[in-house]
């Protein structure tokens, strides 16, 4: 009997000892990722995200015109559900006074350097190169789209998970509600929902390779914090789009994007 409990303690030994080596070489892997791979690899998800965006616009615009009674009905579902999300993030928040000061700190910037009026420009810009445009403004497309697709927990976790692990399964899921909505947007507000996968790319693409490049500076917990706090001020940018898009009042949601850069600088001083 003794000997068949040593035999047992020895297995489980050798399996303990397997396990730290095997975790040993999961960390080691890990952070070697975190320190290799091409910039091509790292905004893959993001370029995929962009793709997936311009596909369902086109579908969009293929297939037949949806009634008006019907696509407003479809964008009020959508709204609603972005004040859903909106709502979740935000409440994810563990620092709500610094959330606060952020909002009211961006805003003023964004006032003062006219992100929305910038944004506007841009698509006023779009809608001079698109002819043949009817029903819907390639402008008010572009804008809304881009806001919808930029600010959001997914677009921001799965950027920092493609910079830190090259892993793009969030933003794989993300560019499959994207494609969706496109479809559904383009359908209802025009080709200008298509250009904006270019923003989108860039915003994602930035912070795939920022997160990279601070990989090495900052653990991984403290990249999930700044990631949960950040999204945390996009879920309130969220509910502000969702407010919009249920024709309540207007928001200058755009005014408002700084807040999330000064949410991610306060958190990481």
């Amino acid at each position: 009997m003794e000997g068949r409990f040593q035999l047992v303690a020895s297995e489980r030994s050798e399996m303990t000892s397997a396990c730290e080596d095997a975790c040993v070489g999961v960390e080691d892997a890990f952070a070697g990722n975190r320190k290799k791979g091409s910039c091509s690899m790292i905004l893959w998800g993001s370029i995929v995200n962009a793709a997936a965006i311009i596909a369902g616009s086109l579908l969009g615009l293929i297939l037949p015109k949806m009634s008006e009674q019907f696509k407003r009905t479809v964008t009020q579902g959508i709204g609603i559900a972005l004040c859903v999300l909106g709502i979740m993030m935000a409440m994810k928040t563990t620092n709500y006074l610094w959330m606060l000061i952020s909002l009211v700190a961006g805003s003023i910037l964004g006032e003062w350097i006219q992100v929305e009026r910038r944004f506007e420009q841009a698509g006023q810009w779009l809608e001079r190169l698109v002819p043949n445009r009817k029903e819907s403004s390639v402008g008010k497309g572009f804008v809304t789209a881009a806001l919808v697709f930029c600010i959001g927990a997914m677009a921001i976790l799965g950027a920092v998970d493609s910079g830190v692990r090259h892993n793009h399964d969030i933003l794989y899921a993300k560019s499959l509600m994207d494609g969706l909505l496109a479809l559904i947007f383009a359908s209802t507000l025009g080709i200008g929902v298509m250009f904006s996968a270019v923003p989108v790319f860039a915003y994602q693409g930035f912070i795939a390779l920022a997160a990279a490049a601070a990989a090495s500076l900052l653990s991984l917990e403290q990249v999930q914090f700044l990631t949960v706090e950040v999204s945390a001020v996009g879920g309130l940018l969220i509910i502000g789009i969702g407010i919009n898009m249920l024709e309540l009042t207007k928001i200058n949601v755009a005014n408002m994007l700084p807040s999330v850069v000064i949410m991610g600088i306060i958190m990481a001083v």
